[in-house]
């Protein structure tokens, strides 16, 4: 037991390092954590009981970091997580990856072994440093409980300054139990340099002596203030803009200078414009293997469009492409400069951004799939039944593509999904996402391979309340992995066909709302019910086995 004086404050049970902890993640401004309990952090949900913090209880570790992910990706400020060692931390390691990638903040805590075990490969001791140092911005585990205090400032600074990302704080069982009287420094500050003078001189510049620009944008800490000035600044200069992957709320996809997704299936006309295009400024994304094509859509190192690369970090320029001009500045201030200074000239280049638009427009018009239940359908009714602001949600799998490629999203964040490709994430994210946001419709969409990685967390979106509607695209098959084998070894399946449960049941299981669809002119009617129901719904969809993609068949 430390030998620190106890608080002069009365409270009826010891002051400890648990109770510390709660109360500076309190004064961070966290409402909400995520969690599964565990034995190595028992005196942290002891702090949890006199919390004005809520603990949402869920039911794996990788689904509580997702939901923490999805937190931080909708509301800007970092979600937070709590785990337990050993077997709790690696499996949270899947929603810290997502983080990682996404450029979310995001602040895991997990227990650790008593300090005075440590390197015995006590029980279910691990490195969390060696683990997550790949995983995450920074990973650090707190000694003496009086620097409690300390630790959570400064990873609530490193989680949400420059490029977002995830931190990880390990807590040793002893420290966190021993008393203490240390107090919580005040909120972080996170900083987002903007950009200077010269640097936004120098980008319009690029655009002003451009006869096909494009732009892409992306990344992480973008706001809906930032979207707005986007908008403002692609119509100045009457620009064409392509959304990186899983980015296409970032501007509103019914301006006419919305021009389609940068991602995964992309449309082709639009793939062979960002190749010629002679100006690309990229606000925002890495430019990674999804947003590039596999890395085709710029020659690499040296890019044959003269590329100018907005990004928070300045390590990513020349990671895999050369920019012509490099800018270390956040997207969001960058892009709200551009759009304060308009053009001096009308731009020259508009027949090129209406093409892009009709060729995004023609991209949009349904294709026929096979089946009496077709996905294009489903998001066609979609797009015409949700509000504005509906929160869409979906993990990974090829019936993502339906949605990529046809539902319009009209506002910033109305879009959670993972740029890293995660299964699972759908169910977790939704289930965050109408906790944050009661007020708005959040729907799921999730295939079957993908519901089931996290279907357990439907039972914690019906004990807090969550009333979200899933929709799972049922087909009995591993859809992406099936596309793959088709097209590399045609009429050769193999592990990627499954036996699903009556999935409908499973959510009156919960006293919550299931119900099957089968057919299309069913699903209006089913989809209205769900919506109407006081509780959590299931809309299991019986999608043909022959409709792998939108534009492939099996």
């Amino acid at each position: 037991m430390s030998s620190v004086a106890m608080p002069t404050a009365a409270h009826e049970a010891p002051y400890h390092g648990g109770k510390v902890l709660l109360d500076c993640l309190a004064a961070q401004g966290v409402t909400r954590a995520f969690a599964i309990p565990g034995e190595s952090f028992l005196a942290a949900l002891d702090g949890f009981h006199d919390s004005v913090i809520e603990l949402v209880v869920c039911r794996q570790e990788g689904a509580a970091a997702m939901m923490a992910e999805a937190h931080g990706k909708l509301t800007g400020s970092p979600g937070v997580a709590f785990v337990t060692r050993g077997p709790g931390a690696t499996n949270a390691s899947a929603g810290v990856h997502i983080a990682f990638q996404d450029s979310t903040p995001m602040v895991l805590f997990v227990g650790q072994v008593a300090r005075d075990q440590r390197d015995r490969e006590a029980f279910q001791e691990v490195d969390y440093r060696a683990m997550y140092g790949p995983l995450a911005k920074w990973v650090a585990e707190i000694d003496l409980t009086e620097r409690i205090p300390e630790y959570v400032s400064q990873a609530f600074h490193v989680a949400a300054s420059g490029r977002p990302g995830p931190v990880v704080l390990a807590l040793p069982e002893d420290m966190l139990s021993a008393a203490c009287d240390a107090r919580p420094a005040a909120a972080a500050t996170p900083v987002h340099n903007g950009p200077s003078a010269d640097a936004v001189g120098a980008i319009l510049a690029e655009l002003s002596g451009a006869k096909r620009p494009f732009v892409i944008v992306g990344g992480g800490a973008w706001s809906a203030e930032a979207s707005d000035a986007l908008e403002r600044f692609a119509a100045a200069w009457d620009l064409p803009v392509g959304a990186s992957f899983r980015c296409q709320d970032y501007l509103d996809n019914r301006s006419p200078h919305y021009v389609g997704d940068v991602g995964i299936g992309i449309n082709p006309a639009l793939a062979e414009r960002v190749k010629s295009a002679d100006v690309l400024l990229a606000l925002g994304p890495r430019l990674g293997e999804m947003t590039t094509s596999g890395y085709t859509l710029l020659s690499v190192p040296e890019p044959s469009q003269r590329l100018v690369h907005v990004h928070l970090d300045p390590s990513e320029f020349g990671r895999v492409y050369r920019p012509m001009l490099a800018v270390a500045a956040s997207p969001a201030h960058t892009t709200a400069a551009l759009a304060a200074r308009g053009p001096e000239q009308a731009p020259r280049w508009s027949a090129w951004r209406a093409d892009a638009r009709a060729d995004y427009d023609a991209w949009r018009e349904p294709q026929p799939t096979p089946g009496a239940l077709r996905m294009e359908l489903v998001i066609a009714h979609l797009n015409e039944a949700l509000p504005d602001d509906a929160i869409l949600t979906n993990g990974a799998g090829n019936y993502s593509a339906w949605l990529h490629r046809y539902y319009r999203y009209k506002r910033y964040r109305t879009q959670l999904a993972p740029t890293s490709g995660s299964m699972g994430y759908g169910l977790p994210a939704a289930v965050a996402a109408k906790l944050d946001a009661p007020e708005r419709e959040v729907v799921c969409l999730a295939g079957d391979g993908c519901f089931q990685m996290t279907c357990q967390e439907f039972g914690t979106a019906c004990e807090a309340g969550a009333k979200v509607i899933v929709l799972i695209a049922n087909n009995g098959r591993y859809g992406t992995i099936l596309m793959h084998q088709e097209r590399h070894y045609p009429g050769r399946p193999s592990g990627t066909a499954m036996r699903n449960p009556d999935f409908a049941a499973w959510a009156r299981a919960y006293g919550a709302f299931g119900e099957t669809v089968e057919r299309d002119e069913d699903f209006p009617a089913a989809f209205a019910r769900a919506r109407a129901a006081r509780a959590p719904a299931i809309l299991d969809l019986k999608i043909d086995p022959r409709a792998v993609s939108p534009r492939t068949r099996a």
